[in-house]
């Protein structure tokens, strides 16, 4: 018999239920507070113009592409639909995090909360790419 640890282990399971756990929580923390607008290069501020990205796109193909005007009318609408999709997306994504945020908050101690939103308020700059000071 050999005594190398197995994953049928308590010790083992927990520990490595509590690495996923934790990496979770860091991973939805950080696409919270920035890492999201970063990974798909949106700033807030650009997320104006997406009427003018969509008309450019539909310019774009109907140039390349040569699209007759019903093509071009169709393909409008696909890419208007495709726009509200991803926000309902967005909305939904935005909901999902905060409500992994509220049941976190719920678990912690008084304490353990004021440092969680420390420690909140220390991740987003560096997820922001802002230096520090």
């Amino acid at each position: 018999m050999s005594n190398s640890p197995s994953i049928g282990n308590p010790r083992i399971a927990s520990t490595l239920l509590l690495v996923f756990m934790a990496g979770a929580a860091v991973g939805m923390l950080g696409m919270r507070y920035g890492l999201h607008d970063r990974i798909h290069r949106v700033a807030a501020a650009a997320a104006a113009p997406r009427d003018t990205n969509r008309e450019a796109v539909l310019q774009n193909f109907k140039t390349k592409l040569d699209l007759s005007a019903e093509q071009t009318d169709q393909i409008a609408v696909v890419l208007q639909d495709y726009s509200h999709y991803y926000e309902s997306l967005q909305d939904q994504l935005d909901d999902l995090r905060s409500t992994g945020l509220s049941r976190i908050v719920q678990i912690l101690q008084p304490g353990q909360r004021e440092k969680f939103e420390k420690m909140r308020a220390e991740l987003a700059p560096q997820l922001s790419g802002e230096p520090k000071k």
